[in-house]
């Protein structure tokens, strides 16, 4: 559209153009025009050219993001371990109703939710060490700690030894969780950003599918070591990538922020190796802009900064989009096995089940790369994918009248295939990626780490009802449960309809000054932003 359809906004929080003046003081006309040079780059650049140019963030963060695999795997492994034969025998009873041996689900919950306690304060712990040490360091010393950890879920006894080893491998998790969406942000431009912070979430998939294959190849293996070599097989991970670590940059980002300029611009020179000297300039000076535009807003850098005046609303959103893949019935319809189990399917149906789950879900997720994120925003895709996700699950709650019906039971568990399919289009992917955009640049960790901890409060509130509502000893609601998952993932989609903004092509700047705004979230994309030009309106409105 062209500049005359532009108007300009009135805009309430009129300081933020006092500010935008005050920060090319504060910085300088040079990195001013280097930080304009910066931006237009990044507007500029398409997906595919990064790609060709960039090919070194790229692989760092595929390798930073990989220690998620070991978190994907295990949790996937312990779900699905309460239907496994060996595991039952081991640490459940038998059950006179069911004439098998099952774990009770009191204990289904304790062991479900020890390792989500364990990663909500590894959540807040890695907030404080990577604003200290950088995310590389933190991330090696994590590594490290769970190969410890490890050894106590392996030769666990009983099912107490067993919650306090999942307990402390949760706070490794906690560190890998959070650090790969943030120093994906921080390393690669703006069109990869949401490719790269979303592939954490592939990760998962990846461990899951591992983990997936492992126990479909198990499961009728009579001895304990049917649940021990899966647990044995985590090892594999840290002998691998703590090598590869200690080769890792830092983000330039991070390196700013603690006042270390010089270091930040061979950081980049080592990860965009392809630009030429004058580029990476502009790009450090974008990072040295924006950081100092927060530092006029008065964004500050501890937890309770990211509830003070706009940083509480960005919080809220990162919150409640991570929370969102709870309340859109994951703990039900993904890697549902236990659920196939109690409609009646028998162990190895299930199991392949699973496998093809899993293997839908790593599917769905290319999808969604190469034929939704290029074309569609994230909000739309965030509302379309929670609101067919809900409807799915009232199908799935409806169809459980008739589950004496062997072909009702097999319909339920392809819906919950679908269900995956939708999941991992929207939710699945924007889970991890709009949390790593939301917050501002200065509390970008600790507002993932946040968004994280609420997904992980969810998750434990899911954890401890879930069992219940499956589990034949207690409630016993089978399919029903969809009814319940699908109230929650409709609410979601109500909240976003009227809360989440629209974030694609936007860089870090932008959303500063569309949150210190106020901007409407059903607005955010029709407002363009020239923060570099003295002379007119920072913000302005396209006409509709």
């Amino acid at each position: 559209m062209s500049k005359e359809n532009f108007e300009s906004c009135s805009v309430t929080h009129a300081e933020s153009y006092d500010v935008e003046a005050s920060v090319a003081k504060t910085v300088g006309h040079d990195t001013a025009d280097q930080a304009r040079l910066g931006a237009e780059a990044e507007h500029n650049l398409p997906s595919l050219e990064a790609i060709r140019k960039y090919p070194w963030s790229l692989f760092w963060c595929l390798v930073v993001s990989m220690t998620v695999i070991m978190e994907g795997y295990d949790t996937n492994l312990l779900s699905n371990f309460y239907a496994y034969p060996a595991f039952a025998k081991k640490y459940g009873e038998w059950n006179e109703a069911t004439q098998n041996y099952q774990l009770s689900a009191p204990w289904q919950a304790g062991l479900g939710n020890a390792a989500g306690v364990g990663a909500f304060f590894g959540t807040l712990l890695n907030g404080y060490l990577v604003t200290k040490y950088g995310h590389i360091r933190v991330l090696i010393g994590a590594l490290a700690a769970l190969s410890c950890f490890i050894f106590i879920v392996f030769f666990a006894p009983n099912t107490t030894v067993l919650l306090v080893g999942e307990l402390l491998c949760g706070l490794p998790w906690g560190v890998f969780a959070t650090t790969g969406p943030a120093y994906a942000s921080e390393v690669l431009p703006m069109s990869l950003r949401v490719y790269m912070t979303s592939w954490t979430n592939m990760c998962f998939i990846i461990g899951q599918l591992i983990s997936a294959g492992v126990m479909a190849g198990l499961v009728n293996n009579p001895t304990p070591w049917a649940y021990r070599i899966p647990f044995a097989l985590q090892w594999f991970w840290p002998v691998v990538l703590i090598p590869a670590l200690f080769f890792a940059p830092d983000t330039p980002w991070h390196l700013v922020r603690v006042g270390r300029q010089q270091e930040a611009l061979k950081s980049l020179a080592r990860l965009r190796p392809n630009d030429t000297e004058a580029e990476r300039r502009d790009a450090l000076g974008l990072i040295i802009y924006t950081n100092n535009l927060e530092e006029q807003l008065s964004v500050g850098t501890s937890y309770k900064d990211c509830f003070k005046g706009f940083e509480l609303r960005r919080t809220e959103i990162a919150i409640v989009v991570f929370a969102g893949q709870i309340l859109s019935g994951l703990n039900f319809a993904y890697n549902s096995t236990y659920f196939f189990q109690q409609i009646g399917l028998d162990s190895t149906t299930t199991y392949h089940l699973n496998v093809g789950g899993n293997g839908m879900a790593l599917f769905a997720t290319f999808i969604s790369w190469f034929c939704v994120m290029p074309y569609v925003g994230r909000r739309t895709a965030y509302l379309y994918g929670m609101i067919t996700m809900a409807a799915i699950l009232f199908v799935i709650g409806a169809l459980n009248t008739r589950t004496d019906n062997d072909t009702i039971a097999m319909t339920q568990a392809v819906l919950t295939l679908v269900w995956t399919f939708v999941f991992q289009l929207s939710a699945g992917q924007l889970g991890w990626a709009l949390p790593a955009e939301m917050g501002s640049t200065r509390l970008r960790q600790k507002t993932i780490c946040l968004a994280r901890n609420g997904y992980a409060i969810t998750g434990v509130v899911a954890g401890v009802l879930q069992p219940y509502f499956m589990n034949p000893t207690q409630w016993n609601l089978k399919g029903y449960t969809g009814f319940v998952w699908g109230s929650t993932a409709f609410l979601v989609f109500v909240w976003g309809f009227f809360r989440l903004p629209e974030t694609k092509n936007r860089t870090f700047e932008e959303l500063d000054i569309l949150f210190a705004n106020k901007v409407s979230a059903r607005k955010f994309s029709s407002y363009k932003i020239d923060s570099f030009n003295e002379s007119e309106d920072t913000l302005q409105r396209i006409e509709t």
